[in-house]
């Protein structure tokens, strides 16, 4: 399990804000998910996509996919979209469904360039959560993201902060999702506050490229308007090529 500390104080305003559900002592606790719940209705995940968390793409090519998560703000979204239109490149980007619900029209114009996955309604910890709390966060998360994008939202799941386990694995596979997490986050999301810089980012991404891998940036600020993944995005991109590697887009592993 990964739990990236410097995420907790999103959480807490999350908390305050009442979006958050508390889990019961025995939210530990793991039910089936019931028949009738699975949301997806476009092409499947494959099998090797399921029954772990993925943080590398089944593939020995050199390949390689950006994505953004959102749960912030709108800031930095125009220069990513900006730069990945210009390079005429995909990403996918993993909303949570209170930001769909607080940006329809950036969720919008995401959707109808870019894959969409879901990141939880309210982005709690998981772990914590009972199946069923789990299905609800998952459920809300995939209307609030139809509702705002007018797509079909992909079957790939991410989990908040990258807390999971192997219930919450097998909960999101039950309800038709893959687990789609990262092999490196670029940290970029901590901003210039939490030590963090452009090329500092930049570097954790370089360092993490191989075959299948899968990195992790985010659009939004968490409070100072800086963005450094956006900064930084034209610069790992540079980098990814140079290294022969060429961006992919999650979809096309998907099956009918």
């Amino acid at each position: 399990m990964v739990v990236d500390i410097g995420r907790r104080a999103a959480l807490a305003a999350l908390l305050a804000a009442g979006l958050v559900p508390c889990a019961d002592a025995g939210a530990a606790s793991r039910t089936p998910v019931t028949e009738g719940t699975a949301v997806p209705s476009g092409p499947r995940p494959p099998a090797s996509l399921l029954g772990e968390e993925v943080r590398r793409l089944p593939t020995s090519r050199k390949v390689v996919a950006l994505t953004f998560n959102a749960a912030w703000d709108e800031a930095g979204i125009d220069t990513v979209l900006a730069e990945l239109r210009r390079r005429a490149l995909p990403a996918t980007f993993f909303p949570t469904g209170a930001f769909a619900a607080a940006h329809p029209r950036a969720v919008r114009t995401i959707g109808a360039a870019h894959g969409l996955g879901n990141h939880s309604y309210s982005h709690p910890y998981f772990e914590e959560l009972t199946t069923a709390q789990r299905v609800e966060e998952v459920r809300r998360a995939d209307a609030a993201i139809r509702k705002a994008s007018g797509t079909e939202p992909l079957p790939f799941f991410r989990f908040p902060y990258s807390a999971t386990t192997r219930d919450c694995v097998t909960d999101v596979n039950d309800l038709g999702y893959a687990a789609i997490e990262f092999t490196a986050d670029t940290n970029g999301y901590l901003g210039p506050q939490g030590g963090m810089s452009v090329e500092a980012a930049v570097e954790r991404a370089v360092d993490a490229l191989s075959p299948g891998a899968i990195i992790q940036m985010h659009v939004g600020s968490s409070g100072d308007g800086t963005v450094l993944d956006a900064e930084a995005l034209p610069l790992i991109i540079d980098a990814a090529e140079a290294g022969g590697y060429t961006v992919v887009d999650l979809r096309a592993f998907l099956v009918p």
